[in-house]
C-alpha cells in the first residue's frame, strides 16, 4: 500500500495516495452515488489511506456531506483538505479569497464535513480582486482559531505562490505548506517554474488528474469514440462550444502517442496503463501526493496499484522522452479547476 510523507515544510503526514472526491454526489459531472462513495472511502482507509481531498463547489456541497458522513467515527485517523474559491451562491460576495467569502465557506465546510476542524484549508484559485495580504491574515485566523491546522493552494503560478509567501511574512501569519497543481504525462508545465517555486518556498506538491483526464489509460487508443460515461464524453455533453474544446485539448495526436507508449510499457510489465501513468507521477522530484478520483471501488483498486509499481530506470526514461515537448503554456479552462 500507500507509504507516508510530511507536506511540504510542515510536519502534517499525509499519504502518498490522495483520495480525491470531485467525483462524489449526484450533481454536475458527478457521477458516484453516496453508498458507493462510502465504500470507496472505507477501501481506500483500509489499505491505508489517509488523505482526502474535496471542495465546497464539489457538487454542490455534496462531497464534503458525503466526505463527513463517510469518515464519521474515525475522523482523527483521516487528513481532510477541503477548497474555497468558487461560487457558493448568487451573491456577489458568494465567492473569491476575501475574508467574508472564505469565512462562510469555512462555516459552511465545517457543518457538512460534520467536523470542528479541517486538517488543510486551500484557497482553490488565485483572487485578483482580493489583496493577498486580507486572504493570508484571514487563513491565519482559521489556524489561529484551531478551526484550521494548515493552509495550502491550488491552480497558483510560481509568481502567485511567491507573493503569497510574501504576504503571510509581512502580515506575521502563517505559511503555505501545499500546492495543488495539475500534473501528468501530458502535462508537465509545472516542472518549469511552479515545482522548483514549490521547494524553495516550503510547499508540497499534490497533483491532479495524473491520468490526463483517463487519456492515459488507454481508454481512447485507435480513434474509438468515447463513452458517454467517461470523462471526455461528460466533458462533450457540457453545452456550447467549451466542452469540445476541452476534449480537443485531452484527445489529439501528442497525447493519444503519450498514452500509447505508456500502454507499451504497462504491456512489458505486466501492468495496466493507470498504474505505469502514476507510478510516473508519484516517483517524480517534488511530488509529495498524487489526487485520484475513483468512481468505483474497482477504480480504486486499479489506481492503487499505481503505489506498489517502481518504473525500471530505463521504463522512465522512454515516457520522459515520449511526453516532453518544452511545451510551457500555461493550462487554462475548466481543467484548471480541479
Amino acid at each position: 500500500m500507500t507509504t507516508y510523507t510530511t507536506m511540504g515544510r510542515s510536519g502534517l503526514k499525509v499519504s502518498r495516495a490522495c483520495l480525491g472526491t470531485m467525483n462524489f454526489g449526484d450533481t454536475g459531472v458527478a457521477s458516484c452515488d453516496e453508498r458507493e462513495a462510502a465504500r470507496i472511502v472505507d477501501a481506500f482507509v483500509d489499505a491505508g489511506g489517509t488523505f482526502i481531498d474535496t471542495a465546497g463547489n464539489y457538487s454542490g456541497g455534496q462531497s464534503e456531506e458525503i466526505v463527513g458522513r463517510a469518515v464519521k467515527g474515525r475522523r482523527d485517523s483521516v487528513v481532510i483538505a477541503t477548497k474555497a474559491f468558487f461560487p457558493q451562491g448568487p451573491g456577489p460576495n458568494d465567492r473569491g479569497l476575501s475574508r467574508v467569502h472564505l469565512t462562510r465557506a469555512l462555516e459552511a465546510a465545517l457543518r457538512r464535513l460534520g467536523t470542528d476542524y479541517v486538517d488543510l484549508y486551500q484557497c482553490h484559485a488565485w483572487d485578483a480582486d482580493t489583496p493577498i495580504e486580507e486572504t493570508m491574515a484571514t487563513l491565519d485566523g482559521f489556524v489561529r482559531s484551531g478551526k484550521v491546522r494548515y493552509i495550502g493552494c491550488s491552480n497558483f503560478t510560481a509568481a502567485q505562490i511567491v507573493e503569497a509567501q510574501w504576504a503571510a511574512q509581512r502580515v506575521g501569519g502563517t505559511p503555505l505548506v501545499s500546492l495543488q497543481p495539475q500534473y501528468s504525462l501530458i502535462r508537465r508545465v509545472i516542472e518549469a517554474e511552479i515545482l522548483p517555486a514549490c521547494e524553495r518556498h516550503g510547499l508540497g506538491a499534490l497533483v491532479w488528474s495524473p491520468l490526463g483526464g483517463g487519456v492515459l489509460t488507454g481508454r481512447y487508443a485507435g480513434g474509438t469514440a468515447p463513452d458517454r460515461d467517461s470523462r471526455i464524453g461528460r466533458l462533450l455533453a457540457f453545452p456550447g462550444a467549451a466542452g469540445r474544446a476541452w476534449a480537443d485539448d485531452l484527445l489529439n495526436p501528442r497525447t493519444l502517442a503519450v498514452a500509447a507508449e505508456v500502454g507499451k510499457v504497462a504491456d512489458e510489465l505486466g501492468a495496466t496503463s493507470a498504474a505505469v501513468a502514476l507510478a510516473w507521477v508519484r516517483a517524480r522530484a517534488g511530488v509529495t501526493s498524487v489526487i485520484i478520483g475513483p468512481r468505483t471501488v474497482a477504480h480504486l483498486e486499479g489506481s492503487m496499484a499505481g503505489f506498489a509499481l517502481d518504473l525500471p530506470e530505463e521504463a522512465a526514461a522512454r515516457l520522459d522522452e515520449v511526453s516532453w515537448t518544452g511545451d510551457l503554456t500555461p493550462v487554462t479552462g475548466m481543467l484548471a479547476a480541479g
